[in-house]
């Protein structure tokens, strides 16, 4: 069968925020569009204020986020209205929540067939993540109809990773749903560091990159810092690094964050702009996550691509992202194993585990626009037998397994 022409694609993107990787998110997109001589039009949205800062909420700033997504529908309405948008073109919403997108289907469920685009969203977490904010503050019973309406009326849905797929289909969402990764710029990312040092030159350093909110069990990591300068030594320097102030849900986990910080057991880096971020990154050893909302995490594509070491937990959709590496996995909430694989880490520092995971990510854009361009069938995840993709790597794994002796 004869893929669908492509002929402009109407690239609805998230709004920039500083301490986020909005930031370059649209840029990202952008030059694989050009690469791929794709006609695009960037439909751009309004932003309620210049700061950048996250006011109200968690991800992205509850107001601002309306107001920028509805400003982006009045312009796609707008070219609709004019004839523009035809049916050989494709509108792609880069957040499957975007106010005002039931807006795009009550139109098209009045146009004309040959006015009626294929419409796309990616799907960054919603209810399906039982850990996403939206069911900790209470969005879900609404969210979860929104959710229906837009399976009901799109072309397909965009997730990161296999494990995302099993709980769409077990939430019911019946949709055409695809895979292909959580959207990265290696080489952007790394023309921030031009010079990355190995890692044996750098500080003998662990960061911590999540957000500071519960989610992201940042009392874990402290729990291990307490437990590392006890049991193993007091060498090793502990990092936080935040793109705003330091904030989070739990206002007692700042509080417990600044007390260790005040024992020289933690050190706390707040506004970062983004190449600051990233120069702390590349010359850190280690980045170290324990995150239950996360399904990729874009901290781990960054981490990699500048040349430091990452260490998650064997949970969700992280054994998928590191294509089920034992090294670099701990057991979930096991204290002793995250202990046990950072000493084995940061002893060995094996610079040659480095780099595939970012290429992987790097490619999310490419094979976004192949199921954009109809040719994205072998990504495509919509029959009974979406669990047996899971366990398959993404990318070969080559014989550099760790010791796993301390």
């Amino acid at each position: 069968m004869k893929p669908p022409k492509l002929r402009t694609l109407y690239y609805v993107g998230l709004e920039s925020y500083q301490a986020r990787y909005t930031l370059q998110l649209t840029d990202w997109n952008v030059e694989v569009f050009r690469r791929r001589g794709i006609q695009h039009h960037l439909v751009n949205g309004q932003q309620l204020t210049q700061d950048e800062q996250i006011h109200t909420g968690q991800v992205l700033d509850a107001h601002g986020r309306s107001y920028w997504a509805l400003s982006q529908c009045m312009e796609l309405v707008k070219l609709m209205q004019s004839g523009k948008v035809t049916n050989e073109d494709v509108i792609f919403f880069e957040d499957l929540f975007h106010p005002g997108i039931e807006a795009i289907s009550y139109i098209t469920s009045q146009s004309p067939p040959h006015l009626i685009p294929r419409v796309y969203v990616r799907c960054l977490a919603q209810t399906i993540d039982p850990d996403d904010f939206v069911n900790s503050t209470g969005m879900a019973p609404w969210m979860r109809r929104y959710e229906q309406m837009v399976c009901e009326t799109v072309a397909g849905v965009l997730c990161s990773s296999e494990e995302m797929i099993a709980h769409a289909r077990i939430a019911g969402w019946k949709v055409p749903l695809y895979v292909t990764g959580l959207p990265f710029g290696k080489q952007e990312v790394q023309s921030r560091v031009p010079f990355r040092k190995p890692l044996r030159f750098r500080k003998r350093r662990v960061v911590f990159a999540a957000r500071w909110d519960i989610e992201k069990q940042p009392e874990f990591y402290m729990d291990l810092i307490e437990r590392w300068n006890k049991e193993v030594d007091t060498g090793t320097e502990f990092v936080l690094l935040s793109g705003g102030k330091l904030r989070s849900n739990a206002p007692e986990l700042v509080e417990r964050a600044r007390q260790l910080a005040a024992r020289g057991m933690l050190t706390i880096h707040e506004n970062l702009k983004k190449n600051e971020y990233y120069a702390l990154l590349a010359d850190s050893q280690l980045l170290f996550n324990c995150a239950l909302q996360d399904w990729v995490s874009n901290t781990v594509s960054e981490a990699d691509a500048l040349g430091t070491l990452v260490l998650y937990p064997a949970y969700r959709s992280f054994p998928e992202a590191f294509a089920n590496d034992p090294a670099r996995l701990y057991l979930p909430w096991s204290q002793e194993d995250a202990m046990l694989k950072m000493r084995v880490l940061l002893k060995e520092l094996p610079a040659h585990t480095i780099g595939a995971i970012s290429d992987w990510q790097d490619g999310t854009i490419d094979r976004t626009l192949d199921v954009l361009e109809g040719k994205g069938t072998h990504l495509e995840r919509s029959g009974l037998d979406y669990r047996k993709h899971v366990a398959i790597p993404k990318y070969p794994l080559e014989s550099h397994q760790l010791r796993l002796a301390a």
